[in-house]
Order: C-alpha cells, then sequence, then structure tokens
C-alpha cells in the first residue's frame, strides 16, 4: 500500500503531465510550448490567465492540504508581496474591488484623529474616466465623490484641475487610478496632498510593476524618506526603490498612504479572485485596514492562533464587561474578504513570473506601437505619463519636470481622432469579427453611468462634479484598448496590426 506521501508526490507529477496537455494556450507567449497561432480561427484576448504546470501544482498541492482559509500560504504571499514593493505590509484580499474598500474604510475609523477621520459628507477629489469600483467606496462609506477630467493623452487626471476641486475643511483625500499601468502625476499629487493634509490612496490595480523617477530633491521636499531610506539600503535584494544620478525611482503603489492591487486573471498576476491592499509607510494603518477585512473585529490574531497580545480575557471595550474574549469584540462594522490559501499558493508562484511578466507588457506596446506607426493620422496614440514624444527606437522625450515614468501596461490605449473616416466603435466591432479583444477605457465617463446617474437623481449632493468633463466624454466615445498582457505571442501582435492596418486603409480609400 503506497504511503500518503507517495500517493500525494503521484498526484502531483500526473497534475504536471495534466496541466502540460490541457493548458497550452496559457503559457507566456514566448514559451515555445505555448499553442500555435492560427489567424482567423484563435482567439486573441485582450488580457487573460498566463500560467503553466508549476501554478497548477501549487493550487492542487495546497488543496490536498485541505486547510483552504487563508493561512501560510496567504501569510507568505502577503510578505513576499510587501518585499517585492517595498512596502511596510501588504494584506491579502478576494479583489482588487474589496482592497479599495477596505483601504477606504481603514481611513473612516474612529481611531484615527478627527481631522485625519473621513466621515460622511467629507468630500474625496477623484478622476472621472476610469473603473467603477474606485469610486464605489466613497459613496459605501458615505463620502462625496468629487469629480474632475481626465487627459485623453494619458488616462489620467488632469492635475491642474485639482486646486478647483478643494474644498476646505470638506476635502479629505485624493484616491485615483493609475490608468492601464500609466502612472498619474504623483509629484503633482503628492504636493497636492502635503499642501492640504491629504490622505493619498493609489489605485494600482492597473498598474503593478510601473516605476515613477522624479528628482531627489523633489522626494525630500515631498516627504518620500520612507522610499530614500529603503533606497539606500545595502542588504536588500529588490531593484526598487533605488536612486541613482540624483533621481529616485519606486514602483507606484508605494508613494502615498494606501495602494491596492487586483489579482483578477488579467491583472499582472493571478490569483483568480484575489487583491491586496499596500500598508506604505504608516503602520498602524495595517490595524486598521485588517480589522475591516476580517469581520471587523478588534483582535489581531492570526487565523488558528489564539492570545497574541497575551491578554485575551483581560480586554475592556465598548458596553462589553471586562475580560470579554478580545477574539470577539468588533470595533468597526467590518466585513470578510480574505481570499483562500490555495489561490496566495498560486499567487506566489505568479509573483516569481512578475519581472519577465512586466518586460513582456512593454515589448508588446512597443511592437503594437512601432506597427500601427504610420496611422497618426487618424489614431491618438497614448504617452506615458510627463512624455512628450514617442520615437521609433521606443524611447521617450520628456517634459520639464525631471519625472519621468516607466510603464508596465495593462493595455494598449488608442483614442480615434474625430475626423477619422470611422469611428471607434466600428474599429471594436472589427476587431471582434476577427476574434480580437479589445476594450473600453472601462466605465468611461462614470457619471454617465446608470449608477452614477441615479445616485445623482436620489440625491444631488451624494456626489460633485467640479468643472467641465469633455476629455473624459472623449475618452468615453472615442477610445479603446487592445491587450498587451505576457500570454500574446509576436504572431498574434502581428496579426493585430495586419488586421487594424487593413481596416484603415480600406475606409481611407
Amino acid at each position: 500500500m503506497p504511503s500518503a506521501v507517495e500517493i500525494k508526490k503521484e498526484i502531483l507529477r500526473l497534475t504536471r503531465e495534466f496541466s502540460k496537455l490541457t493548458h497550452s494556450a496559457n503559457r507566456p507567449g514566448a514559451d515555445p510550448d505555448h499553442a500555435p497561432f492560427i489567424p482567423g480561427k484563435t482567439t486573441i484576448p485582450y488580457a487573460g490567465r498566463v500560467f503553466d504546470e508549476n501554478e497548477v501544482e501549487a493550487a492542487v498541492n495546497c488543496t490536498l492540504d485541505f486547510w483552504l482559509t487563508m493561512g501560510a500560504e496567504g501569510e507568505a504571499m502577503q510578505e513576499e508581496l510587501a518585499e517585492f514593493l517595498g512596502v511596510k505590509y501588504s494584506l491579502l484580499v478576494n479583489s482588487g474591488s474589496s482592497a479599495n474598500l477596505v483601504a477606504f474604510s481603514a481611513l473612516t475609523t474612529h481611531k484615527l484623529p478627527d481631522h485625519k477621520r473621513i466621515k460622511k459628507g467629507d468630500e474625496i477629489i477623484t478622476v472621472a474616466a476610469g473603473f467603477p469600483t474606485t469610486v464605489s467606496p466613497i459613496v459605501q462609506c458615505g463620502a462625496i465623490p468629487v469629480f474632475i477630467d481626465a487627459k485623453v493623452k494619458t488616462g489620467n487626471a488632469d492635475c491642474s484641475l485639482l486646486e478647483a476641486a478643494y474644498s476646505p475643511g470638506k476635502t479629505k483625500a485624493v484616491m485615483m487610478a493609475h490608468a492601464l499601468g500609466n502612472p498619474f502625476e504623483l509629484i503633482t499629487i503628492l504636493g497636492f496632498c502635503q499642501k492640504y493634509d491629504l490622505w493619498l490612496i493609489e489605485d494600482n490595480c492597473d498598474a503593478l510593476g510601473c516605476t515613477y523617477s522624479l528628482p531627489l530633491g523633489k522626494a525630500e521636499k515631498l516627504g518620500l524618506q520612507h522610499l530614500i531610506k529603503l533606497a539606500g539600503k545595502d542588504s536588500r535584494k529588490q531593484e526598487y526603490p533605488k536612486i541613482e544620478n540624483d533621481t529616485l525611482t519606486a514602483y507606484t503603489g508605494t508613494f502615498g498612504d494606501l495602494s491596492t492591487q487586483s489579482f483578477y486573471p488579467p491583472h499582472h498576476l493571478t490569483m483568480g479572485e484575489g487583491g491586496a491592499v499596500n500598508i506604505i509607510r504608516k503602520p498602524g494603518l495595517k490595524t486598521y485596514a485588517e480589522s475591516f477585512r476580517d469581520w471587523g473585529r478588534d483582535c489581531w490574531c492570526p487565523s488558528g492562533k489564539d492570545d497574541t497580545c497575551c491578554k485575551r480575557f483581560q480586554w475592556q471595550l465598548g458596553e462589553l464587561p471586562e475580560g470579554y474574549d478580545h477574539k470577539y469584540i468588533y470595533s468597526h462594522i467590518g466585513f470578510n474578504v480574505k481570499p483562500l490559501d490555495p489561490q496566495a499558493a498560486i499567487g506566489r508562484v505568479q509573483l516569481k513570473r512578475l519581472r519577465p511578466f512586466i518586460e513582456a507588457r512593454k515589448d508588446n506596446w512597443q511592437r503594437l506601437r512601432a506597427g500601427l506607426a504610420h496611422l497618426r493620422e487618424f489614431i491618438e496614440f497614448a504617452l506615458p505619463t510627463h512624455a512628450t514624444k514617442w520615437n521609433s527606437d521606443g524611447s521617450f522625450e520628456w517634459d520639464d519636470t525631471g519625472c519621468q515614468t516607466d510603464c508596465s501596461w495593462f493595455g494598449f490605449k488608442i483614442t480615434i481622432k474625430e475626423d477619422a473616416p470611422f469611428t471607434r466603435t466600428e474599429v471594436a466591432a472589427h476587431l471582434d469579427k476577427n476574434k480580437i479583444g479589445n476594450r473600453m477605457l472601462f466605465g468611461g465617463n462614470l457619471v454617465r453611468q446608470p449608477a452614477f446617474v441615479q445616485l445623482r437623481h436620489d440625491d444631488p449632493a451624494a456626489m460633485r462634479v467640479s468643472g467641465g468633463l469633455p476629455q473624459a466624454d472623449r475618452i468615453m466615445n472615442q477610445t479603446m484598448f487592445l491587450g498587451t498582457y505576457p500570454g500574446l505571442t509576436v504572431e498574434m501582435i502581428d496579426h493585430m496590426v495586419k488586421v487594424i492596418c487593413e481596416f484603415v486603409e480600406a475606409k481611407a480609400e
């Protein structure tokens, strides 16, 4: 009779064989064992899971142990993600949307000083173009989103509009996303938040692996000592943050107070479903975020562990009797949004792939940009934040801020010009007909989405628009994006270019 160890070993061997036979289309695009591409027959997704037998084995191995709820794998991934980014802590959750909800909720805790606590009716500045669950937590917590316009070129907020959106005594935070893997203007937003003592929540769900560079002197003035100090540690093996030539470079998601990640399949790494809240520099925020994530409980003991405070039966909080079990004391109206341990086991394998995944996204963006460059009469192409021009050798020219961005592109964004002989919808439909995945820039102008129209109808004071939103409307009407994810092969990208070029040339005749 084989032992349990021997049976498990055989199960995992067969698991790897099964994955090799079944999931060849999900391998990295550069993998020689990737399924062959057949033009016109093979669907080219805009994004998707990229994995091989290592992730499948990790998931099965963890499932066989049958702990299931977040445990050793989850704890390890939290530490590894925090180390990769260069943040104090990372807390895993079950989605990027939950990450945004937990991060925002953490700033509503009564344990913060009154002037810093976000309360009902406080205002939060955000951008009108984007994904709805960047904004949803603001509304769900009773605060008021204040929408400003975007820039079509980058997809990010027009930061020249921040001052006009600010309301003394009401504005408490800025919460917005780095759009499609393109960092927003951190130097401007950090300065604005510093000036008015505001929280900054970076929605980094589409931007894991992006970097932002700024002059060291400006970084010091903006209070980025946590990054400067970490960059100076010789013992640290991670590439970022780093200081070179009097310039600080760090990953997005490490500049503000809190940041969020999504590990849904289209994102930079996947756990199936999953996400994370990053506590960037203030350790106390971990306790608040963890409480909201874990039912709102006051106790911070990990699942399966008791009495790490050594006073489990000595607390007296609220109107409870003294000595009430601390594991069942709730200091917040919280949630239960933890992931499963098998998901974290997958995520840990994915995290090891992250650097080549990031490079593949950059390479795929550049190949699309070069292949479509001659269509600039009809198409307005995206640029990284602070870039002023793309060059045919793949380099960029930069503005005079001294800042640069290196994008881990979530997608290849294009905007169809107003005088083009075709519309964005016609391009999208043609691509869809040719089995090429494409998407709008998420919700387009969010204030025109049914949910926000209804919100405004039910309570006109529940949201505010600062100024007009013409560029968000333009994004809504004329912008779309194609895939850059690391599962794309060279043949797939070249086919995408070919189909688009043939369509444009036919319409332009």
